[in-house]
């Protein structure tokens, strides 16, 4: 087979061509985003200003989305959350999820059912927290009690010790001087004395011998008296 050199020219630019385009192809297939969680329950194009991007995921958010689209309709969430700054919209599509789950599990109350129930375990624990402060209460004060008792004995027996120590002083010693003193007035006094001998008798003084007649006269005092004198 005979090709010209067209043909040639064209069969060797070709793949060239094509392989370029094809890489091309593949990296604008790279750069696009995978659509949110709403775009993709509702089957539409996610476009970079879509409301619903920043808070419903990829992952999990379309799951999220059925539930809020169920209870309150895409439109409606939309709006609200449009109508709301940027800084608020976060809380708020979390406040929407929670309460279009709530209502879904409970269609009559819905998040009211789930209000009470943390309002009644809001009033157990400060019930339980009231009877806690009651308890400490009780305990500083039988604390402080027993301390007030225990500084009053306290104080009780060191006036008990002080009127004791009062009452009660202990005796004094009697000093080495006062009992000499005695001992060497009376050796003193018996130096006065004769001494004694046990071989003779002992010597009375000399004293005055009186006859009957004298002793009759000296139981007459007046008489007496006038003897003396005469």
């Amino acid at each position: 087979m005979i090709m010209d050199s067209g043909s040639i020219y064209a069969s060797s630019i070709l793949p060239s061509f094509n392989g370029r385009k094809r890489s091309s192809s593949t990296d604008s297939a790279s750069t696009v985003s995978p659509p949110c969680g709403a775009c993709k329950f509702l089957r539409r194009k996610c476009t970079s200003g879509c409301v619903f991007a920043p808070h419903f995921q990829s992952d999990q958010g379309a799951a999220r989305f059925a539930a809020v689209h169920k209870v309150f309709g895409a439109s409606n969430i939309s709006k609200l959350l449009s109508h709301l700054p940027l800084v608020r919209r976060h809380d708020a599509a979390a406040t929407i999820c929670f309460e279009a789950q709530a209502r879904l599990a409970d269609p009559v109350f819905g998040c009211v059912s789930t209000v009470l129930l943390l309002q009644r375990q809001v009033a157990a624990l400060q019930a339980e927290l009231a009877v806690v402060q009651t308890y400490l209460m009780n305990t500083q004060l039988a604390l402080s009690i027993a301390y007030q008792q225990q500084q009053t004995a306290n104080i009780n027996a060191t006036v008990n010790d002080l009127n004791n120590a009062i009452l009660n002083p202990p005796p004094e010693e009697v000093s080495t001087a006062a009992v000499t003193t005695p001992t060497s007035s009376f050796d003193f006094a018996m130096s006065s004395f004769p001494p004694f001998s046990s071989g003779g008798a002992v010597r009375m003084p000399m004293t005055t011998t009186y006859d009957s007649a004298e002793m009759m006269d000296i139981s007459n005092p007046a008489g007496f008296v006038d003897e003396m004198f005469d």
